[in-house]
């Protein structure tokens, strides 16, 4: 079962078809992963920088997808909100490596998550254990990892998983 596969799963996505969005800002990653995501033989070789938003089609063995690769940059951003009502799933994604535009993704995601559209959406949440036994993530075994309950809107949890990412970078450091 591939990853997208899961994905339904987890959602409880019954339907054939699924749109996904995915976001953030720009050089985040985003068409890459959508290109990791689709099955290997229609994988790009080349990646490029995407201008407005590109539609990517691919199937699994129990879905069809349409997944939504919007811009991240400044001025396409106030697009994404007229795509949330129709999406059944959404991808942020977040270079870990951009320090300095750490601030604006996370004024995004606030952004997002505010949204009237999404805030419906968020009443369905897992616990934290829930989407940890979903991920399969007690079988990673050779990567540091941790879970824990958050809301990002409120701020709850939040505080936790920063502390067990600084403990962590700390003994890697010793």
């Amino acid at each position: 079962m591939g990853l997208l596969d899961k994905l339904s799963l987890w959602l409880g996505i019954s339907k054939k078809e699924v749109n996904v969005l995915c976001l953030g800002l720009d050089n985040s990653g985003k068409t890459t992963i959508i290109n990791h995501l689709k099955p290997t033989n229609t994988q790009a070789q080349d990646v490029v920088p995407t201008i407005g938003f590109n539609i990517e089609k691919f199937k699994t063995s129990t879905l069809s997808f349409t997944v939504f690769d919007m811009s991240g940059q400044t001025r396409y951003r106030n697009l994404w909100e007229h795509y949330y009502k129709e999406s059944q799933a959404i991808i942020f994604v977040v270079d870990s490596g951009d320090k300095l535009r750490m601030v604006v993704a996370k004024e995004e995601l606030d952004t997002l998550l505010n949204h009237q559209d999404i805030r419906s959406h968020l009443r369905d949440a897992m616990s934290s254990v829930k989407v940890s036994q979903l991920l399969c993530l007690e079988s990673i075994k050779d990567k540091p990892w941790h879970i824990c309950a958050s809301d990002a809107v409120k701020g709850e949890g939040l505080q936790e998983g920063v502390e067990w990412l600084q403990d962590h970078i700390k003994a890697m450091k010793k």
